[in-house]
């Protein structure tokens, strides 16, 4: 299976390229990047034999693509590589905005070709040995789901994070939409029955910034740095949502627990919390078991769902609600 790439920036190099290049039955076989003096180094820097000088020419040489560009342009490059009978994999968030989402969803369902957006968090270890628990009724019926993804000064400093009209947003683009992602897989996916949020872009602003990801200017920043949501779903359970690149808080904090009829689950780091028998009791997990890197795991998970071998993990439909979230977070920030 030849695979291409299209985008060759930091995502590609340190996550995919290396990934897919592990993986039995699979070629990195071509590059495409608007800047083609980069894309001539990364092929050269993986032995990648073939360097393209449109999507198209690519798509002529491949099975598959994986897309690392911007988010402006996630909808119009899946699209065409669907269109042109390609199994796509493509960087999240899916879409800047729902209505790209639909489509991208819906030509994926009609072409019958692969479409996996990188919500790679789901294949860590961890969130893999908390959805087996919640299947097997672990913690009864979610209730109240409680995510955090916060950094305290880590406004990425490289690319075009900052850059609204390629990016669509920041923090909840960039970090939360994969926590968002992961505890909405964790709980099924309830039917969302309202979504109420604010989004802020001050702490960021400041002049005299003091950032651990690199120095950016801060007169130029125009997307969010701290987002919180409140999510009612249809089932009458909640969710708590709070991520940020630049929070005044002690230290940065990664969590999702969830609190059902019968138990709890914290997924970082996996702790069940029970209370029986005159107790109340949490076990933690003390190994295990999987692939510890979840950027191969993703990878693999990809490769095989275009052969064949089994179902992707993240299903468009299921990326397409994200979209629609934080779309409807900033909507209503808005006014």
């Amino acid at each position: 299976m030849k695979i291409g790439i299209i985008g060759v920036g930091g995502i590609a190099t340190n996550r995919h390229i290396p990934a897919l290049q592990t993986i039995e039955d699979v070629e990195v076989y071509g590059v495409y990047d608007v800047n083609q003096e980069r894309a001539t180094e990364v092929a050269a820097s993986f032995a990648i034999p073939f360097i393209a000088n449109s999507e198209s020419e690519l798509f002529a040489q491949v099975d598959a693509v994986v897309i690392c560009t911007p988010n402006k342009f996630h909808h119009q490059s899946v699209i065409h590589a669907l269109q042109a009978g390609k199994h796509v994999f493509c960087e999240k968030p899916m879409a800047i905005t729902s209505a790209e989402a639909v489509e991208m969803e819906k030509v994926a369902s009609e072409t019958n070709n692969v479409l996996q957006i990188g919500y790679h968090y789901r294949f860590k270890k961890e969130a893999l040995a908390a959805k087996k628990f919640i299947q097997a009724g672990e913690i009864g019926d979610p209730l109240v789901i409680r995510v955090e993804g916060m950094r305290r000064r880590k406004v990425p400093g490289w690319g075009v994070f900052i850059n609204k009209d390629l990016q669509g947003g920041g923090c909840l683009m960039d970090y939360g939409c994969h926590l968002l992602d992961l505890a909405l897989w964790l709980v099924d996916y309830p039917e969302i029955e309202s979504v109420n949020g604010q989004t802020y872009e001050l702490v960021s602003r400041h002049e005299d910034q003091v950032n651990e990801w690199g120095a950016y200017d801060a007169t130029k920043i125009d997307v969010e740095d701290h987002a919180t949501a409140y999510i009612a779903f249809k089932n009458g359970a909640t969710m708590l949502f709070e991520t940020s690149w630049a929070a005044n808080v002690p230290s940065d904090k990664e969590t999702i627990s969830i609190s059902g009829t019968t138990g709890g689950i914290n997924v970082f780091p996996l702790a069940i919390n029970k209370a029986s028998s005159g107790m109340m009791s949490t076990m933690n997990a003390d190994w295990i078991a999987g692939e510890s890197n979840e950027g191969i795991a993703q990878a693999r998970n990809f490769v095989h769902a275009c052969l064949g071998r089994e179902e992707s993990l993240v299903k468009p439909y299921e990326a397409q609600q994200v979209t629609s979230i934080i779309e409807q977070i900033y909507d209503v920030s808005k006014n």
